[in-house]
C-alpha cells in the first residue's frame, strides 16, 4: 500500500488587474492603484486569491468588484509572475490581466483607498510585491 509521507504543497494563485480607466468619450484617464489595509502595507494593483473551484478570470472580476467597486472587461493576460520571493508572506503566483473599466473606483474589502493614477504620477517606490515590475511591463507592452 502506497501512502503519502508528506503533505503536497503548491503555491497560492492570485489574479491582479491593471485596470485602464476611460471616460465616456473613451479618453484614457490612468490605472487604478489601491492602498492596502493589510500587510504588506503600501500601494498595489487591485487583486486577490483564486478560490478553489473558481476560474482565474472569474476571480479577477470578483476581486475588482470587491476591492474597487468596478465591473471590468478583461482585455488580455499581461503575464504570469511566479518568483517565489514576490510575496514576503508565502509563495504566490499571480496572473496579471489588463482590463478596461469606466467610472470612479471606490475602495472596499482589503483596499483602504482606491485612486486613478496617470502613468506619469505612479509612485513606483511605494508599490509592494512585484507590482513595480508588472506596471513597467504593462507600460512597455502598451508602448506608452
Amino acid at each position: 500500500m502506497n501512502s503519502l509521507k508528506h503533505k503536497i504543497q503548491t503555491p497560492h494563485i492570485a489574479a491582479d488587474g491593471i485596470i485602464k480607466i476611460f471616460d465616456d468619450k473613451e479618453n484614457f484617464k490612468g490605472i487604478v492603484l489601491i492602498t492596502r489595509k493589510n500587510p504588506p502595507l503600501g500601494l498595489a494593483l487591485p487583486g486577490g486569491f483564486v478560490d478553489i473551484g473558481e476560474r482565474v478570470e472569474d476571480a479577477l472580476k470578483r476581486e475588482m468588484k470587491e476591492e474597487v467597486s468596478l465591473d471590468v472587461t478583461i482585455l488580455k493576460l499581461l503575464g504570469v509572475y511566479s518568483d517565489p520571493k514576490r510575496d514576503e508572506r508565502f509563495h504566490c503566483v499571480s496572473c496579471s490581466y489588463i482590463c478596461k473599466a469606466y467610472g470612479k473606483p471606490i475602495a472596499a474589502d482589503d483596499a483602504k483607498t482606491a485612486k486613478i493614477y496617470s502613468l506619469s504620477e505612479i509612485p513606483f517606490d511605494k508599490l509592494v510585491f512585484d507590482h513595480k515590475q508588472i506596471i513597467k511591463d504593462f507600460i512597455k507592452h502598451e508602448g506608452l
